[in-house]
């Protein structure tokens, strides 16, 4: 019966989703096989002697990313004789809808790398596998930070393996900031400042990604919390006065109204060009913008100030989809987060490990990233919440509708709040 609810859910949510509706509310906490095993699947297991194929999803779209983690499969798939993972690039703005389908289609990978505020909301619908028991003697969980794994749990059962956490800084251009007579902003009406003086000569003065999805909210959240308002409040004073900040920097043409069409690599790639004095953007960025720009002069600070500095728990997790590669999954991501291989690969993502053991011995060398770990101390997670997808979806809306004027900024937060408050009773 829990299997039958959990496939007749997920076969709304795909109705929904393709009516263009966000991800609906889901109550069932089942932990069932999200794809069950049929006759023809199970015809379909590898045969005794050959290798058993295992598919990764990933939604990261930076070149170098992309190389480091296939470098990591080529690892394993050559340290064994069992087990062939395959990695598959699925666009981030797409990732949540084909993880939504694919359940009623039954049509799913075998691993996810997840952005970790929807690792709840989808081990809820019985998705992935419960890994309680099969990691409950590993020795490795010990290691990891209370809030990345965290994410990776609903009703205290774990669902998952964080994979790396990052958070959002300032980044700006030494010299454009010295040629204007700026100094780095610290605070809004500094910031505010800063970007009318440097918006010159087919230069805009800050650039953030404000796309109406997750990475959106994202990017919204730190200027949010400032305020000291929370994450499921928008429509008070502080909530309005984040998302007015946002409409004045795009009114004055500090801020290119195009940023509802970038993605974070977008905005990185404008940086990068020259077409940026200053962006808001996280520490997966430098490995790719040492490579590419290795001649400009760029540095990074806190995100300028309202009450309070704040900056967003970003990061994702490894998953495991309820089916028949559960053991074999799990294999590869004991493999890839053994500390010692882990310090091989996670400063190449620009990220800080959710191990301790080896989040203590990075950066030791450099300023950049010391300033994005320093930051950490300011980062919240996103919700959590099970249904942290449709809440999400309500604030980047608002954002949307700010920066587009389609709605001035405490309509548009009204009607945010309208659709939260459903969501969070």
């Amino acid at each position: 019966m829990k299997k039958y609810l959990s496939m007749m859910m997920a076969g709304m949510m795909t109705i929904s989703l393709l009516a263009g509706c966000g991800s609906p509310k889901n109550e069932t906490k089942s932990a069932e096989p999200a794809v069950a095993a049929t006759e023809e699947t199970k015809g379909e297991t590898a045969a005794e002697g050959e290798k058993k194929d295992v598919t990764l999803w990933y939604y990261w779209e930076t070149e170098k990313h992309q190389t480091v983690l296939n470098n990591l499969i080529k690892e394993f798939n050559s340290s064994q004789d069992n087990i062939e993972v395959k990695a598959e690039y699925i666009p981030f703005a797409d990732f949540k809808k084909r993880l939504s389908i694919g359940v009623a289609a039954q049509d799913l990978g075998d691993i996810v790398i997840i952005d970790g505020p929807d690792h709840a909301s989808y081990a809820s619908m019985g998705i992935f596998a419960d890994l309680t028991d099969k990691l409950g003697d590993w020795d490795g969980l010990a290691q990891y930070y209370e809030g990345p794994l965290n994410s990776c749990k609903l009703d205290d059962k774990l669902y998952g393996i964080p994979f790396g956490s990052n958070c959002l800084a300032l980044y700006y251009n030494e010299d454009m900031l010295k040629a204007a007579g700026c100094s780095v902003p610290t605070t809004w009406d500094e910031l505010k400042d800063v970007a009318a003086k440097t918006t010159k000569d087919g230069v805009t003065g800050l650039g953030i990604s404000a796309p109406q999805n997750e990475e959106g909210t994202f990017q919204f959240m730190p200027w949010l919390w400032s305020t000291g308002a929370s994450s499921f409040e928008i429509n008070g004073e502080g909530g309005v006065k984040a998302l007015t900040l946002i409409q004045d920097l795009v009114k004055a043409g500090s801020m290119n109204k195009e940023i509802i069409n970038w993605t974070q690599g977008d905005v990185m790639n404008q940086f990068i060009s020259g077409n940026l004095a200053m962006m808001i953007n996280g520490p997966w960025q430098v490995p790719t913008m040492r490579e590419q720009a290795p001649d400009l002069k760029w540095n990074v600070a806190l995100i300028p100030k309202d009450a309070d500095y704040a900056t967003v728990l970003g990061g994702e997790n490894f998953g495991i989809i309820n089916g028949e590669r559960v053991d074999e999954s799990l294999e590869f991501i004991k493999f890839a987060t053994d500390p010692e291989r882990i310090k091989t690969y996670i400063n190449e993502f620009g990220y800080i490990s959710g191990r301790k053991d080896v989040a203590e011995t990075q950066f030791t060398d450099d300023q950049i990233m010391k300033t994005f770990a320093d930051a950490m101390q300011y980062a919240k997670p996103r919700g959590p919440h099970e249904n942290w997808p449709k809440i999400s979806d309500a604030l980047s809306m608002a954002l949307a509708e700010t920066i587009t004027e389609t709605s001035d900024a405490k309509t548009a937060a009204d009607k945010a709040q309208s659709t939260i408050d459903g969501l969070v009773k």
